[in-house]
């Protein structure tokens, strides 16, 4: 009897794993930007995210959520976050709408109000992998990580003189490359330059095609001028 449990559990076992290489080996899961996700493929991540994170057992910020960590913090945020995560009372860049997962905007609802800056500060040492959230923790300095980790969880409630710091930039014409013939390397150059950018490995990896899409989306929204890289 117990015999007979023991085989049919292995045997259950064996079959699932069967099964869930037979999805992956066949083609069948969803590998392209645009697909769906796979089944309980967002509840999994988060499950271990969370679990991860609360095992790390970080200690409170060392800043103090006011004004002036603000001001540092919406600094940090506008060079290195705003590209994928937004900023206020503006729609996301082009770039943030090509990946996935959808980076989160983060000064849209409540963004990470509700978690504790701690949280979002491991997130931004860290990174998160196969979600394009890059690690900056070799980039940035403790204090500018909890600066931006602090500004984060007050996104709700920051004074207007922060809310002016994250104002996009708009662009002259002179500050922009000539409109002539030019590379995808001068055209990620470019875009690198401005404060709104990811990772210059990144950008490396990006064809010429994508380059001018994001260096584009750094231009004044409005005017959708597009560069002739």
């Amino acid at each position: 009897m117990i015999k007979g449990i023991v085989i049919g559990f292995i045997l259950a076992i064996a079959i699932s794993v069967g099964c869930v290489f037979y999805y992956f080996s066949a083609g069948m899961a969803p590998v392209a930007t645009a697909d769906p996700p796979m089944p309980f493929e967002k509840k999994l991540a988060n499950m271990a995210l969370d679990a991860h994170i609360e095992k790390q057992h970080i200690p409170p910020s060392p800043v103090s959520a006011d004004e002036p960590n603000f001001l540092a913090g919406a600094s940090v945020y506008k060079q290195h976050c705003a590209l994928c995560h937004g900023l206020p009372g503006q729609p996301p860049m082009d770039y943030a709408t090509t990946v996935f997962p959808k980076p989160p905007q983060l000064f849209r609802g409540k963004g990470v109000t509700d978690d504790p800056a701690s949280e979002t500060y491991w997130k931004a040492a860290n990174g998160i992998r196969l979600s394009g959230m890059p690690s900056f923790k070799t980039k940035l300095t403790e204090t500018q990580l909890w600066q931006v980790s602090e500004l984060l969880a007050h996104a709700n409630e920051i004074p207007e003189s922060v809310k002016r710091v994250l104002i996009p930039d708009s662009p002259t014409a002179a500050s922009a490359p000539p409109l002539t013939r030019s590379s995808a390397s001068t055209c990620c150059a470019w875009a690198r330059s401005k404060l709104l950018s990811i990772d210059a490995h990144n950008f490396r990896r990006q064809d010429g095609h994508t380059c001018r899409k994001i260096a584009t989306s750094l231009i004044d929204q409005r005017s959708k001028r597009v560069m002739a890289c």
